[in-house]
């Protein structure tokens, strides 16, 4: 709640230096003639840009990243954000003008653009600063701060407690407790902190304590549960660290700029720089609509197909497992006949008996998955990630690779990596030779892979090649 309050603060603050930045800019256009405020032209011009502006600079503040917002924000970092993006903004809306018509005196440009981004700059990145030193400021009195959890009891989880108990300056841990791996809350942390529990109780004592930050330090003969913590943790909104060896801090994994803070290696569960995740969330939006209604005879002909070949539903809905593991409903079009599977759930093959001749040419160039692009609308799927399986196969795939659960870190995608590389999977073996690309995805995600998977996969159904 206190980052929402906050990144609302920055909005509402960036917002109105907007606003107070384009009236400086108009006025000094019309060299500070008020008068000509009378004139019904420019004064529409000045209020379709204060509607205008301010929305789409905050629109852009959004859309890269700034207002994700952490109580341990650098001033410093804050500074050359702003400096950049005010840069890239202020370039962008005078080229607006320009091609508008605004600004008509080539003898202006330069002075013109200059205090274009002085406004806009120092409105905006002045009471930026006030907000995040006043945090700051609290931050580092304990006023306010970070519910943290302590994972271990022993030698090291006490050494973390001291750490950050004698930091000169808080940086931000509110120790709220500690959970013990095997002694029952009986260890050396039982007289410094409140005991919460051991480690099946984690999700529990995570959403009861409000905990933001998890830090695990369990000792040399405990690091077998460590993948059994991060699995519990996997899908939880909260900031995973861990005690760094010097092996960590030689390779450069401990990325640390506080100097007074406690050096801890985080766990990164930013799988994507946040300025891409909000573009591949609104192409994922853009291009689902467009193609719905690109396609739209596409699909008003193969809906009348499908309900002439037979009997059945036109759309084929089925619960597939999405993101952090929660079940939705997919649609397809229908490819089987009517109650082609009853009882245990079945894959389909190349060559299944089930598959209608429509069908069959639906497959082939996947136009049976043109009403994905509903569950992408609904924000169930995206464009491009893992395809999302059923809890039936899931349940067999786990069992023979354990690390299949990362796949639920993403929105599933109506194309993948893995089936570009192999198109459908047939039986479960299949699905974990597939399983190798979808991680390598993971690992890999960008914009432009994304792209290239796009561009492969429109190859794919052009030539056919999609069973």
């Amino acid at each position: 709640m206190k980052f929402r309050r906050l990144s609302i603060i920055y909005a509402l603050c960036d917002f109105l230096a907007s606003a107070a930045a384009w009236t400086l800019f108009f006025l000094l256009h019309l060299n500070f003639d008020l008068s000509r405020f009378s004139e019904g032209l420019i004064k529409a011009e000045y209020i379709r840009g204060m509607i205008i502006i301010p929305v789409a600079w905050v629109f852009l503040y959004l859309l890269t990243g700034f207002y994700a917002v952490s109580l341990k924000r650098s001033r410093l970092v804050e500074l050359v954000y702003s400096f950049s993006v005010t840069v890239t903004g202020v370039i962008i809306q005078f080229f607006i003008f320009l091609f508008l018509g605004f600004i008509t005196e080539n003898s202006l440009y330069l002075y013109l653009l200059e205090a274009l981004f002085v406004f806009q700059f120092l409105l905006t990145y002045i009471p930026r600063l006030i907000i995040t030193s006043s945090t700051a400021v609290k931050v580092h009195k304990g006023l306010i701060g970070i519910n943290t959890l302590i994972v271990g009891s022993n030698g090291k989880a006490h050494e973390v407690f001291n750490r950050i108990k004698n930091e000169k300056i808080s940086g931000g841990n509110l120790l709220i407790g500690y959970i013990s791996i095997t002694d029952s809350g009986n260890g050396l942390l039982k007289d410094c902190l409140p005991y919460l529990g051991q480690t099946e109780e984690l999700p529990g004592i995570i959403s009861d304590n409000k905990i933001e930050e998890v830090i695990i330090a369990i000792e040399g003969n405990e690091v077998d549960t460590i993948e059994r913590i991060i699995n519990l943790l996997e899908f939880r909104d909260v900031t995973i660290k861990a005690i760094p060896s010097l092996k960590d801090i030689l390779t450069g994994r401990v990325k640390h700029t506080a100097i007074f803070g406690t050096p801890l290696l985080e766990i990164s569960n930013l799988l994507m720089p946040v300025w891409q995740v909000n573009i591949k969330q609104m192409m994922d939006y853009f291009l689902a609509g467009f193609c719905l209604i690109l396609l739209s005879p596409v699909i008003l002909m193969l809906a009348i197909l499908i309900r002439i070949s037979g009997k059945g539903s036109v759309i084929y809905s089925q619960e597939r497992i999405g993101k952090n593991g929660r079940p939705f409903t997919i649609y397809k079009f229908r490819s089987m006949q009517a109650g082609a599977e009853s009882g245990k759930p079945l894959l389909s093959s190349r060559n299944d008996d089930r598959i209608t001749p429509i069908g069959r040419f639906m497959r082939k160039h996947r136009l049976d998955e043109i009403p994905n692009f509903i569950n992408v609308l609904k924000g169930e799927m995206s464009l491009v990630g893992p395809r999302p399986e059923r809890q039936y196969f899931i349940d067999q795939i786990v069992k023979r690779a354990p690390h299949y659960r990362r796949l639920h870190k993403v929105k599933p995608g109506i194309t993948s990596w893995g089936q570009v590389k192999y198109g459908y999977a047939s039986d479960v073996d299949s699905m974990i030779e597939r399983l190798e690309f979808d991680l390598l995805y993971l690992e890999n995600m960008s914009l432009s892979i994304d792209l290239k998977i796009i561009i492969y996969t429109i190859i794919i159904i052009l030539k056919g090649k999609g069973v």
